[in-house]
């Protein structure tokens, strides 16, 4: 049997059955990505009079602002905003050298140091971020300029049933591993998580990759990847994070929000064979579309539903539990249910690299 990266013609005819889940508090799996960010450098090349202005105040108000970080603070898409950074919005909406949605957005960015690794503007983090603060009546936004997007139906029947395939993973000729690239691969994937992953489908942003497992043509699952949880304090502890450093090495982790394997595929030790696959093939990818290396995988299991085994076999690391909290949850309610929090480091040396450079590894 060989693993490919090829893109073998795949059929249409599917049905999901989830096999693990990987979706919960604070996870990634969420429509928000789980990144954070930290006041940066700032370009003022280009820059308006006022978004100099608006630059100056934050720089100035920096240390303010963290000081008043107890009990002043929005949170959207993963970011903390303080009551200066807020007032740094509302001054960019009604600032008539900023139009559009999108222009806001970049002067954010800009504004906050408000980047991604590879020192890219947050750009679309930002528009999600300022949408929703629109949409809770902290701003006002100009209307959207451009032609919306209609909504597309995740939950249409378009997959059907195939024959049950029973063998040995040894008896499989090949498994393909395919980069979900294209709007037919999306759909797909699309649909089998809407319909038949008990957590639904949720659009994510944020970095994230998909992946369709395939042999000869006959699709056997799908995974995906995307950010991971802004703090789960078992994670937290195994890695040796503070809470600043998180913030500023959280992009690092990737979580697994979702992974399905068809009903009729009936294979043992695939699962585990698919998630050691994944885990060789993933890194290369992101580096690829995001110009970085995440050094550790997350992922989450539904105790009532799941025993882990999966990934237990393919050497995933059990590393605590959450504590039944969403990441709204402000109320310490606990309406969720507990999950066990698995991670399989990517790099040897992992904890070096998510605890910074000069600190030792613990």
């Amino acid at each position: 049997m060989s693993l490919s990266e090829e893109r073998p013609r795949c059929s249409r005819a599917l049905v999901a059955y989830v096999l693990a889940d990987a979706g919960s508090e604070g996870s990634p799996g969420w429509t928000h990505a789980r990144k954070s960010c930290s006041f940066g450098t700032v370009n003022q090349i280009g820059q308006s009079s006022s978004e100099s202005i608006v630059t100056e105040s934050v720089a100035a108000n920096s240390r303010q602002a963290s000081k008043s970080a107890d009990g002043s603070l929005y949170r959207y898409v993963g970011r903390e905003f303080t009551e200066v950074e807020m007032e740094i919005v509302r001054t960019l909406c009604l600032d008539p050298a900023y139009p559009t949605r999108a222009s806001i957005s970049r002067a954010l960015c800009r504004s906050l140091g408000w980047t991604k690794p590879d020192g890219g503007l947050k750009d679309m983090s930002a528009r999600v971020a300022l949408a929703k603060m629109a949409a809770d009546g902290l701003i006002t936004l100009p209307a959207p300029t451009g032609p919306q997007p209609v909504p597309r139906r995740h939950l249409e029947a378009t997959i059907e049933e195939g024959p049950v395939l029973a063998c040995s993973l040894g008896e499989l000729d090949s498994v393909s591993l395919v980069k979900v690239d294209t709007r037919s691969d999306s759909a797909t994937w699309n649909e089998l998580i809407g319909r038949f992953h008990y957590l639904g489908y949720t659009r994510a942003s944020g970095a994230q990759l998909r992946y369709l497992a395939i042999s000869n043509g006959r699709p056997l699952g799908a995974i995906g990847f995307g950010a991971a949880a802004w703090a789960l304090q078992d994670r937290d502890t195994f890695i040796g994070w503070d809470a600043k450093t998180r913030r500023q090495r959280l992009h690092l982790v990737v979580g697994n929000p979702r992974y399905l394997i068809l009903p009729w595929v009936r294979v043992p030790h695939l699962a585990s064979h698919l998630l050691g696959a994944v885990a060789r093939a993933l890194p290369g990818h992101w580096v690829e579309r995001y110009g970085y290396a995440p050094v550790l995988l997350e992922t989450f299991v539904d105790v009532g539903r799941y025993a882990g085994t999966c990934y237990k076999a393919a050497n995933w690391v059990r590393v605590g539990q959450t504590k039944g909290r969403g990441k709204l949850d402000r109320n310490k309610a606990y309406a969720l249910g507990v999950k066990d929090i698995y991670c399989y480091p990517l790099s040897r040396n992992f904890r070096t690299k998510l605890l910074g450079e000069g600190n030792p590894a613990s």
